[in-house]
């Protein structure tokens, strides 16, 4: 289970669509820092429905959605039901499964990268907002009359992305903006917690968020989450629940499954990569060599030298 990155969200899409990538990128989008773009929620949940698959929920990006259906929407502490309208924001650092509970599904998403809306272009931070932090309630029940008010917002970016504007994306985001600005106004929708799923749900959840934090493709990237602190408070979970749970569900304590992921990463990098052992330890997170080597050591045998030679 890993992250989806915008590349693969696209070829889901054009292959839903039966299309091709062109059709789907605003034009000059190459010229614009960062990534934004608009969709139908309509005709993409049909489209997938028809062909039996269903896009992933885990991403590398930022999304906001106006749903119309019945829905529910999984967090690791916390259940929301949808039964109408919702305002829904996602953040690529906060693990989800979005389930549908009927086929009728309509609305609009946006996606867009973090440098979409730098603070120098936007005066946001978006991960300083109440809707993108972790433990959050980012789903927000809308009444007709304030689904109308967003779904307006919506059609003029459907309509602007395409559009030849030389300030469009100037345009899109402060658009983007409003959605935003217009959902921390609004009341969270209140969450369920159901005993009989929760366990498995918390899970999943963390093996999803632990796979997001992978691979390591260049020495500049670095492991954000390394502790079973780190992943208990970004799934607003207390450390002892989270460590509970997947002992009772996995048979390993969190730590166990943490060191040995990081050590199957280790291996890969070790075996396929020139980069020497210095820049391996620190795109893992450790602040010294030595801790890395002993950390390997502990769980292989080997040092890391020995195992690469």
């Amino acid at each position: 289970m890993t992250s989806i990155s915008l590349d693969q969200f696209y070829q889901q899409v054009t292959t839903a669509l039966d299309t091709e990538l062109n059709t789907l990128l605003p034009p000059d989008i190459q010229k614009e820092i960062g990534h934004f773009n608009v969709f139908s929620i309509e005709e993409l949940y049909n489209r997938f429905r028809e062909k039996g698959v269903m896009p992933y929920d885990r991403r590398t990006y930022y999304k906001i959605s106006l749903i119309s259906g019945r829905n529910r929407a999984e967090y690791a502490d916390k259940v929301i039901d949808i039964e109408q309208n919702a305002l829904l924001f996602a953040t690529p650092k906060v693990p989800y499964h979005w389930v549908p509970q009927d086929v009728e599904q309509a609305g609009h998403f946006c996606i867009f990268t973090e440098a979409f809306l730098l603070p120098a272009k936007s005066g946001v931070v978006l991960d300083e907002l109440p809707l993108f932090k972790a433990g959050g309630y980012p789903v927000f029940q809308v009444s007709d009359e304030q689904s109308a008010e967003i779904d307006a917002i919506f059609r003029k970016m459907h309509r602007e992305i395409g559009s030849n504007y030389a300030y469009k994306y100037d345009l899109l985001r402060t658009y983007l903006l409003e959605i935003i600005h217009l959902g921390q106004k609004l009341q969270p929708v209140t969450a369920l917690y159901p005993a009989h799923n929760a366990s498995a749900r918390v899970s999943s959840l963390f093996i999803e968020l632990l796979e997001r934090q992978f691979p390591i493709q260049t020495p500049q990237q670095k492991l954000q989450l390394r502790t079973a602190k780190d992943y208990a408070d970004r799934l607003a979970v207390h450390v002892n629940h989270l460590n509970k749970v997947l002992k009772e569900n996995t048979g390993r304590t969190t730590t166990e499954i943490i060191s040995s992921r990081v050590v199957q990463e280790a291996k890969l990098l070790l075996k396929q990569t020139n980069w020497n052992i210095s820049e391996i330890s620190d795109s893992l997170g450790f602040a010294e060599v030595a801790h890395f080597s002993n950390f390997f050591k502990r769980q292989t045998a080997y040092s890391p030298g020995t195992f690469r030679a």
